[in-house]
C-alpha cells in the first residue's frame, strides 16, 4: 500500500492552481516512477482478471485518457493498481489547446470543468514516452494494458479530419494494446460532429479498413475503441449503435468496442456554484448517472457482447459497480482519482470483484 495516504497531499495540491497542481503531480510522477519513490503513491494490484475485445484485462479498473497527454507516467500511473491505462489524446502534431486558465474545481460536486483542447506535444514525442515505458518487462502473467487516445489538430478542417486519426492510428498501433478514437471532446471546434450518423459512418469505414491492414502488417490484433459524449439524445444513442455493430461484426474478435462517456456539456448539477458556467466538460459525480444512461441504452441496442468501457463520475466502490450493473464490462475513473486519490483504484477494483 501507498506510505504517503492522498489525504496529506490533497490540501496542498488543492491550494494550487488545478492546471498547476496536475503539471507538478505529472512531473514528480515521470520524475520518480522508475526509483524507489514509487512505492510513496504504489499499491497492489486488485487481481480480477477478465477477457474483453480479444485482451486480457487484469482487472476491471482502468485509467481514463485526459490525465496523461504525453504519455510520460506509464509506469508510475501502473504502479497504482491499474489493469489498464489509458494515455492521450494524441494529435499528428503539437499543439498549445485552449488559452489559460482551462481548468476549474467544483469541490462541492467532487466535480472538475476543463477546456484543455488536446494540448500535447505531438506524435513523434507521444511514441517516444510510449516505447520507454517498462510496465511490460515486469514479467507479469497478466500484464498491465496500455490504451493510446487519438485525435484531430484544432487546424485540421472537420473535414479533413479522418486524415488525422489514420496519420495516429498509423503511428500508435504497434504499441497498443487497443486505441481509442476521440471523437466527443468537447473543446476541440466541431469535433462532436463526428459523432452524427453519415459522418461517424465515413470516420469508422476510413479506421477500421485501416485497422485491418495494420493488423496483417504487424501481426497482431489492437482492437479500436470508440469515446463518445454523454450528451446524445435516445435517437443518436440508437444510431451510434447500428453503426457501431455494422463495423464491429465480420472477422477477429473485438474488433470494436465503445467508451461512454466523456465529459458533458451540462450544468443542471453544478448550478449556481463558483466556476459552473465556465465553458468546456465537466467530469466526475454530475456524470454518474447520464454516463450510466448511455451505457444501458448500449448494452440493450449491442446485446451481451460488445465490449463496452464505461467512464464518468466514479468518485467510489459503490460508483464502479454502478457502471457494471448499467452495462460496462471494465470502467475507467479521471477526476475520481484527483479528488479521492490512489486508494479509489483499489477500492474500485475491489467492490466490482465483490459485487459479482
Amino acid at each position: 500500500m501507498s506510505l504517503l495516504p492522498y489525504a496529506l497531499a490533497r490540501p496542498f495540491l488543492f491550494g494550487l492552481d488545478p492546471e498547476t497542481a496536475h503539471e507538478l503531480t505529472l512531473d514528480k510522477l515521470a520524475r520518480l516512477q522508475h526509483s524507489p519513490l514509487a512505492c510513496l503513491w504504489g499499491q497492489s494490484r486488485v487481481e480480477d482478471p477478465v477477457t474483453l475485445a480479444g485482451l486480457r484485462f487484469p482487472n476491471r479498473v482502468g485509467l481514463a485518457a485526459g490525465l496523461d497527454k504525453n504519455a510520460r507516467c506509464i509506469d508510475g500511473l501502473a504502479a497504482m493498481g491499474f489493469g489498464f491505462v489509458e494515455v492521450g489524446t494524441v494529435t499528428p502534431k503539437g499543439q498549445p489547446g485552449n488559452p489559460k486558465p482551462r481548468m476549474f474545481r467544483i469541490p462541492e460536486r467532487h466535480a472538475l470543468i476543463n477546456r484543455l483542447g488536446f494540448n500535447n506535444e505531438g506524435l513523434d514525442a507521444f511514441l517516444a514516452n510510449v516505447q520507454q515505458a517498462r510496465f511490460r518487462a515486469k514479467g507479469d502473467a497478466t500484464p498491465m494494458l496500455l490504451g493510446l487516445n487519438i485525435g484531430k489538430n484544432a487546424a485540421t478542417p472537420i473535414e479533413q479530419a479522418t486524415d488525422d486519426y489514420l496519420t495516429c492510428l498509423d503511428g500508435v498501433y504497434p504499441h497498443a494494446d487497443y486505441v481509442t478514437v476521440n471523437i466527443s471532446s468537447p473543446n476541440t471546434k466541431n469535433l462532436r460532429s463526428l459523432q452524427s450518423d453519415e459522418a461517424l459512418d465515413a470516420l469508422l469505414a476510413a479506421v477500421m479498413e485501416r485497422r485491418e491492414q495494420l493488423a496483417q502488417r504487424h501481426g497482431r490484433q489492437a482492437p479500436v475503441f470508440l469515446k463518445i459524449a454523454p450528451d446524445l439524445d435516445d435517437a443518436q444513442i440508437g444510431l451510434i449503435a447500428a453503426t457501431l455493430k455494422r463495423y464491429g461484426s465480420g472477422p477477429g474478435t473485438g474488433r470494436l468496442g465503445v467508451i461512454a462517456t466523456n465529459t458533458t456539456l451540462a450544468r443542471d448539477a453544478v448550478k449556481g456554484l463558483p466556476h459552473a458556467e465556465e465553458t468546456g466538460g465537466l467530469s466526475g459525480t454530475p456524470v454518474l448517472e447520464a454516463s450510466n444512461r448511455v451505457i444501458r441504452l448500449l448494452r440493450a441496442a449491442l446485446g451481451p457482447a460488445f465490449p463496452i468501457i464505461g467512464v464518468g463520475g466514479i468518485l467510489s466502490g459503490a460508483d464502479a459497480v454502478s457502471k457494471i450493473e448499467a452495462g460496462a464490462d471494465v470502467v475507467q475513473i479521471y477526476t475520481g482519482l484527483i479528488y479521492k486519490g490512489p486508494g479509489l483504484v483499489r477500492e474500485a477494483a475491489q467492490a466490482i470483484r465483490a459485487a459479482r
